[in-house]
């Protein structure tokens, strides 16, 4: 019997039961994309060329870790992935669920394949709170292709996923949405949302909105909802406008937001008051990116990358201890890994820099690009771990160096038709003074002024 089509009620609601729950979701989840055709963004991903559109179109996925920031899509692209090709769509929040939990989705993607014949869309979100024995879980499911799995992480999933299980899987970056992404979402919300169509709603200072949700399209639709719900009763049509959403939101836009622009420029002056050493600066600038609820742990990383590019061997300690503070950030966590983070950050603006590491390897990996497949190592440095392999002159004629004195011999390491290159340059600052004065007196001739 054909199903009554459903009457609007005197609140411009519905009667239908399914229709009347519907409007009682919060409006990101009622205006959420259900085709891909529908989502704004992630072109690299989603586009006529990207990777996710051609899985769909040929009827298969991979398993995938979605990597981005908060409202930039990675729950509704899951969901789309799945409506697409007719799986089974099942949701974990790594946050609460457990081994035993996995190991019940599992069993009714066991049954779902047997008994249904569909296959099993697995999403996992914030994989990266998932411990060892959890992602562990999920090695077999994937290899034997019971299940589909999908994780969306927040962190950088090269620290945080498990080696094996990463191999596993595709690993796609989604960007944070652009303001013209966000203004569609938002237009697109007030042209098809019931609630908002009835309202009349205009919003004549969206820029203030774009602002505060800073690429969080969900940010966005839940300040556009709040600062509705404060519209007098019967008002059409309902401006909301920069004054309405401060006083919803009890918000200003604020000097820094870890997902915003200020975000890179204040990252930015971070790393170069360290560079500049001025210990002063850096603390400043690292005391307002805790303060807005900057994570900690990419704080700690920054100031890895930075041991080596800027500190590099002018004091070898700094990278040692730029790790030690990420490791300690990693255990203690806020408040208390400030004084992790102050220490390492005071140590690498204060000691001596040197960035001739860093230049080294971009002039060497140019150079190793253009090289040729001619650029292989000569017979003397090659490994002969058989009889046949030395019979034809594999490692014939090389020198231990340490049969010589002072432990060194002059001998050619790179590749036979290359001319040997300083690549690293050692400056006169720190510890490096005493490895450059010693690459002199080894490799006469290479080092020049």
């Amino acid at each position: 019997m054909p199903e009554e089509p459903e009457q609007p009620d005197l609140f411009g609601g519905f009667t239908g039961k399914k229709s009347a729950a519907k409007l009682y979701q919060p409006l990101a989840e009622r205006v959420r994309p259900r085709t891909i055709d529908e989502l704004f963004g992630q072109e690299h991903l989603v586009g006529a060329t990207g990777p996710i559109r051609r899985y769909i179109e040929e009827g298969r996925i991979p398993s995938m870790i979605f990597w981005g920031p908060p409202g930039s899509g990675k729950t509704t692209l899951a969901e789309i992935c799945a409506a697409s090709l007719n799986y089974r769509f099942e949701q974990l929040s790594a946050t609460d669920a457990g081994v035993k939990d996995v190991r019940r989705v599992l069993d009714t993607a066991d049954k779902c394949r047997r008994i249904e014949g569909r296959q099993m869309l697995l999403f996992i979100d914030e994989i990266h709170r998932f411990n060892k024995a959890q992602q562990d879980t999920l090695l077999h499911a994937i290899e034997q292709g019971l299940v589909v799995m999908i994780g969306a992480t927040t962190e950088n999933p090269s620290f945080e996923v498990n080696r094996a299980l990463l191999s596993r899987m595709q690993v796609y970056v989604l960007q944070p949405l652009g303001n013209d992404e966000v203004r569609q979402v938002i237009e697109r919300a007030i042209e098809t949302d019931p609630l908002l169509k009835d309202s009349a709603v205009s919003v004549p200072d969206i820029g203030f909105l774009l602002s505060y949700a800073a690429g969080d399209a969900r940010k966005a639709l839940n300040a556009l909802e709040s600062a509705l719900s404060i519209v007098p009763v019967g008002q059409k049509p309902a401006v909301i406008d920069r004054a309405l959403l401060e006083r919803a939101l009890q918000h200003r836009v604020p000097g820094y937001d870890k997902r915003g622009e200020s975000h890179y420029d204040t990252v930015s002056a971070f790393i170069k008051s360290m560079r500049g050493s001025d210990p002063d600066a850096a603390l400043f600038w690292m005391a307002r990116m805790i303060d807005g609820g900057e994570d900690p742990k990419f704080i700690a990383r920054r100031m890895v990358i930075f041991a080596s590019e800027d500190v590099g061997n002018a004091d070898p300690y700094g990278l040692t201890l730029a790790v030690a503070v990420f490791n300690a950030v990693e255990m203690i966590g806020l408040p208390e890994a400030r004084i992790n983070l102050a220490q390492g950050a005071t140590y690498l603006a204060s000691c001596p820099k040197s960035n001739a590491s860093y230049e080294g390897i971009g002039e060497a990996l140019a150079d190793a690009r253009n090289a040729g497949a001619d650029a292989v190592p000569p017979l003397h440095l090659r490994n002969a771990p058989t009889p046949l392999m030395k019979d034809i002159g594999y490692g014939k004629g090389y020198r231990y160096p340490h049969s010589f004195p002072g432990h060194f011999v002059e001998e050619h390491y790179f590749p036979e038709q290359m001319e040997p290159k300083a690549y690293y340059r050692p400056t006169v600052e720190g510890r490096e003074k005493f490895i450059r004065e010693r690459l002199e007196a080894l490799w006469k001739g290479r080092y020049g002024e």
